[in-house]
């Protein structure tokens, strides 16, 4: 995988919120077969590994990237990787996708695809996704949503099962300081949507894989569709692209966006 030609941060650039849960690495390549975990952690997570996770927030990217364009490579998102557009006045945001079958590469193995408001730049997040975890040896599915920085808030693996394969689309609407954010899985038959209240700065819309503990498995390609922010293909907007890094390496590199569809493509390390 190619090395990373980093910039240094500048002051109070932020290299990732998340709080990171740090297990050791497994020796063996993993079972790459969901089983649902049996107890449930903090916040309703499924598995020790969500239950440390936090989503959030990247802080301010671009003043800590590797050289834009260099070796046809993003700019450095750390945590994150996908599209994001900085502005205001943004009240809408959803895109589509299945949830990839994944490969444990170590227990500290955590990515989730999502969407959402706020975060690049700012302080808070609106946004829901599905978070795919490793952190017993094996993948666990779950849906979720968060409110950063409170924490991540898990549905119920019974009610809301999820299973690689599963067509998934994701949508998180504002209207003054309420926000809807919903998570629909077309294949199993269920919507999951919650609405909360948060003074946010709207400042920015995103659709993102992101690793809080900055470790991926390896998750092939994600392929995201009709994904729009304020009703209008991603495209027309000119995102902001980002690949993610470990500090080191690339983990995976994000496509051109047509339209409303990109993907994201795991890079072995």
């Amino acid at each position: 995988m190619p090395s990373l030609r980093l910039i240094a941060p500048a002051i109070g650039a932020s290299l990732a919120c998340a709080s990171l849960a740090l297990l050791p690495a497994a020796n063996a390549a993993t079972p790459t077969t969901q089983t649902v975990a049996e107890h449930t952690f903090a916040n309703g997570a499924a598995t020790p590994g969500l239950a440390a996770a936090h989503f959030g927030h990247i802080g301010t990217p671009a003043k800590a990237k590797v050289v834009t364009g260099k070796n046809k490579y993003n700019i450095n998102g750390y945590n994150w990787s996908g599209a994001a557009k900085t502005g205001s006045g943004f009240s809408s945001v959803t895109s589509a996708w299945t949830e990839p079958s994944v490969t444990c590469n170590s227990y500290n193995d955590l990515m989730a695809p999502w969407v959402g408001i706020d975060g690049y730049g700012s302080s808070t997040v609106e946004q829901t996704g599905v978070a795919t975890d490793c952190s017993y040896g094996y993948p666990v599915y779950q849906a979720w949503y968060e409110m950063y920085p409170a924490g991540p808030v898990y549905y119920s693996t019974s009610s809301y099962p999820v299973y690689a394969g599963d067509h998934f689309t994701g949508t998180v609407t504002r209207s003054g300081t309420t926000y809807t954010l919903t998570l629909t899985n077309t294949t199993r038959g269920w919507t999951a949507r919650t609405v909360q209240s948060l003074s946010a700065s709207n400042a920015s819309a995103e659709v993102i894989i992101e690793s809080p503990t900055a470790s991926y498995p390896n998750f092939g390609t994600v392929y995201f569709t009709n994904s729009q922010i304020n009703g209008s293909n991603l495209a027309n907007w000119a995102p902001v692209l980002m690949d993610a890094s470990n500090g080191y390496w690339y983990e995976d590199h994000t496509s051109a966006v047509s339209g409303g569809s990109f993907n994201i493509r795991y890079l072995a390390e």
